[in-house]
């Protein structure tokens, strides 16, 4: 299949608030992640995201609402909800996220075979599928890792790295582009998801529109940035189409990632990065 490099000039397909809009029409989206192992991980998603959209619902375990009401003074546009009650907010929600800090812990054995840390992920997972109905969808990190591909709703934005993406296909990457290209279009045109693969060239399918984004840092290769990146998603999804939604989201990261290597060489974090993508987005948008 024949990929498009991303340009600049797809940014101005992008949802823009007008005057007069509420919180409310700007978009809102639900993370759900987080364990006592990482609890970091949805809090980057949630600080990226909420400077996207008017709301987001975040949804981790009890034990880690202290740590969301601690960041609470610095965002305030987000709500800690229990997880009994994620099927209402799923409602009232445009976008979902699910998996960033989850526990994944699993040994394949046949099929999907994982012990208890990735059991519970796994039935939380299948849960938030059953009852997102036509929510767009993110399945990023630990959520990944512990379903079956078929199990993942179509419509789906899926976010596997190399190691995951092997895992849930049960093929090898090929080292070259072009056959990257031709391994990710297939898959999302025969599940029908769009996948965005993320490398250092990523790659975003639907199975029919396939679109490259180069660049970046090798100072992305860190904990937390996935996470960042997977909140950026949800957020732009809430109010865009899912190709274009991923495709800018990894824009964005690696020219954030770009202007931080500039300046500090590799020496920045998920943390720098969530507060550059918005200096850079905003700049762009002028």
């Amino acid at each position: 299949m024949q990929a498009e490099k991303l340009e600049e000039r797809y940014l101005k397909d992008l949802w823009r608030p007008r005057e007069g809009v509420s919180k409310f029409d700007s978009g809102q989206v639900v993370i759900i992640g987080g364990s006592s192992l990482f609890h970091g991980a949805p809090l980057l998603a949630l600080k990226t995201a909420s400077r996207c959209v008017g709301m987001v619902y975040l949804a981790t375990p009890e034990a880690d609402q202290g740590v969301a009401e601690k960041i609470k003074a610095g965002l305030s546009s987000f709500i800690w909800v229990p997880r009994q009650d994620l099927a209402d907010y799923i409602k009232k929600s445009d976008a979902v996220l699910i998996g960033p800090g989850l526990m994944r812990n699993h040994k394949e054995l046949d099929g999907v075979v994982c012990d208890q840390s990735g059991r519970e992920t796994r039935e939380l997972s299948l849960s938030v599928f059953k009852n997102v109905g036509n929510k767009k969808l993110v399945v990023d990190g630990g959520s990944l890792q512990v379903v079956d591909i078929g199990e993942i709703p179509r419509g789906a934005v899926i976010t596997p790295n190399r190691k995951e993406y092997e895992m849930l296909f049960r093929e090898k990457v090929s080292d070259d582009t072009d056959e990257i290209v031709d391994q990710v279009s297939r898959k999302a045109r025969a599940y029908g998801m769009v996948i965005l693969h993320k490398g250092r060239v990523s790659v975003v399918s639907d199975g029919t529109k396939t679109i490259l984004v180069e660049g970046g840092s090798w100072g992305l290769a860190k904990g937390g940035v996935g996470d960042t990146m997977a909140g950026l998603l949800v957020g732009l999804l809430a109010k865009n189409e899912p190709v274009l939604a991923a495709a800018v989201t990894c824009f964005l990261v690696n020219l954030a990632a770009e202007r931080l290597e500039k300046e500090r060489g590799t020496m920045f974090n998920a943390d720098d990065l969530t507060l550059e993508i918005a200096l850079v987005f905003g700049e762009l948008l002028v």
